[in-house]
């Protein structure tokens, strides 16, 4: 779920996510790491609704790791969708929570939803929509699908996180440091108020405080998008870090948040 750096190349983003082993490698490192010790994934499942016989769809479902621990939620559904671009990804998520009666797993794209209208009533989209080439069109097919009442339940990060203190260290240039604002705390409100009349932003607090500067390094090297990065050999890597280290500890902020819309 988490993301960092430029997202703008759609094949830097489809090396990153075509399996889950780049992506459990970061969601480690933030379940390691994160001063909030809820987790993001577990606050943002805190905000959810289930009722009996809910329809729920999930768009970019990744690893199926919102769901892990949530049994009974699952349960209670009538029918809970985990869609992902990746075949690898759903894979992994299947692994992770098995065949269930009232579960399916698909390949899908939020451009071109393949159910009828008003079919769910909950649509789920995490971490994801500021990769979509065509997010308009992505948000209105989840309106489309959407029942009258239901709600689109969205996670992003903000504009001012740990990619722009990195980029800054790294000395990056615009050529090599293109933050991927596309769908954002700050922006995400106005988007999405062109197809829901109720738009609310909620904010999680957290930052990393980080122990182990390998662990760091190891966890840039996993962004295909963040290239720049990648091609710095590691003893660089690990000197330009250490600089920025007091004590042995690094400090980085982290925005994250969801909206809910209705």
């Amino acid at each position: 779920m988490q993301q960092i750096g430029s997202s703008n190349n759609s094949s830097a983003v489809k090396e990153q996510y075509a399996t889950s082993r780049g992506l459990d490698t970061r969601i480690s490192f933030h379940d390691k790491y994160s001063t909030n010790k809820q987790g993001y994934g577990n606050w943002i499942f805190s905000h959810y609704e289930i009722r009996e016989g809910m329809h729920i769809l999930e768009i970019g479902c990744g690893n199926g790791s919102l769901w892990m621990g949530h049994d009974d939620d699952m349960a209670r559904c009538g029918r809970l969708v985990l869609t992902d671009l990746s075949e690898g990804m759903l894979s992994t998520a299947k692994a992770h929570l098995g065949e269930r009666d009232n579960v399916s797993y698909m390949l899908a794209d939020i451009q071109d939803i393949p159910f009828e209208d008003n079919s769910f009533d909950m649509v789920i989209a995490n971490a994801m929509l500021y990769h979509v080439p065509d997010l308009d069109q992505g948000l209105r097919e989840v309106r489309r699908v959407l029942k009258d009442g239901g709600a689109f339940c969205c996670a992003t990060f903000g504009e001012h996180n740990f990619a722009e203190c990195l980029a800054e260290w790294f000395r990056l240039d615009a050529e090599h440091f293109q933050p991927n604002h596309n769908f954002t705390l700050e922006n995400g409100t106005q988007q999405l108020q062109t197809y829901f009349s109720e738009v609310q932003t909620l904010y999680y607090e957290d930052s990393l405080h980080v122990t182990d500067i390998e662990d760091l390094v190891e966890y840039l090297r996993s962004l295909a998008s963040f290239k720049a990065i990648i091609e710095i050999p590691v003893p660089r890597i690990r000197e330009i870090l250490e600089k920025h280290a007091q004590d042995g500890v690094i400090d980085l902020p982290k925005e994250y948040g969801m909206f809910i819309c209705r």
